[in-house]
């Protein structure tokens, strides 16, 4: 899922990247409500979230833009402003959903599923939201990840490691990109933390057909199981 993500606060921008990243979500990013349309337009996102306080032009503007164009990406407006007048304005303006800060990232993960479910744009197959490598099979929309049908049981942090490395199969993700996916913004956690998730998740994987290499210089990355050979 492709999210075109609107705020001008710079701290704000990078965790909510880092946030929906770690939760399978592609995150393109802008700052200001100039360039704001031009994008929107260019990158076709699944969704868009958009504040309202935005340098060079308001939010709302923005969106009042777009619709008038027959823009029909779902919106979710995600602002300080959180009166009902706001709100009132916002959906009047062409908002799908609000959601008014301080707001709890679950929440806006869930708000934002549901809008590109019930997008009049969103005609893609079920496959595209899968990701399948041997007998594992990733549910990009929830997160889930099954073994053979049957749902695997992680710590939020293993099953983030899992879609980091199930999305790219076969490929070596650095422990450093690792990191910032599995400890966003966890700045007293020590970089060594990501081998003990590595370490838990080996286990966990023992029976699967799909082994967590480390690749030294590289990173880690899932492969498939080699046969064992009978004499």
């Amino acid at each position: 899922m492709h999210i075109l993500l609107v705020e001008d606060d710079a701290a704000m921008r990078a965790s909510l990247e880092r946030a929906l990243t770690r939760r399978g979500m592609q995150v393109s990013l802008c700052a200001d409500g100039l360039h704001a349309a031009a994008l929107w337009q260019s990158l076709q996102p699944d969704a868009v979230v958009l504040d309202l306080s935005l340098p060079g032009r308001d939010g709302l503007q923005v969106l009042e833009s777009m619709r008038a164009q027959n823009a029909i990406t779902p919106v979710l407006i995600l602002t300080a402003r959180g009166t009902v007048g706001d709100r009132v304005l916002g959906l009047n303006a062409g908002a799908d959903d609000y959601l008014a800060k301080p707001f709890d990232l679950d929440e806006l993960e869930a708000r934002l599923r549901a809008l590109v479910r019930r997008s009049p744009g969103n005609t893609s197959s079920p496959a595209a939201h899968e990701t399948v490598f041997g007998t594992l099979r990733l549910d990009r929309s929830s997160g889930a990840i099954y073994h053979l049908g049957i749902p695997l049981e992680f710590t939020p942090r293993e099953r983030a490691l899992m879609q980091a490395l199930l999305v790219r199969p076969g490929q070596a993700l650095a422990k450093e990109r690792l990191y910032e996916l599995v400890f966003p913004g966890e700045i007293d956690v020590k970089y060594e933390a990501i081998e003990v998730v590595v370490y838990r998740l080996r286990k966990k994987l023992t029976g699967t057909g799909i082994d967590l290499v480390t690749l030294r210089g590289l990173g880690y990355l899932l492969k498939l199981a080699q046969p064992s050979q009978t004499p």
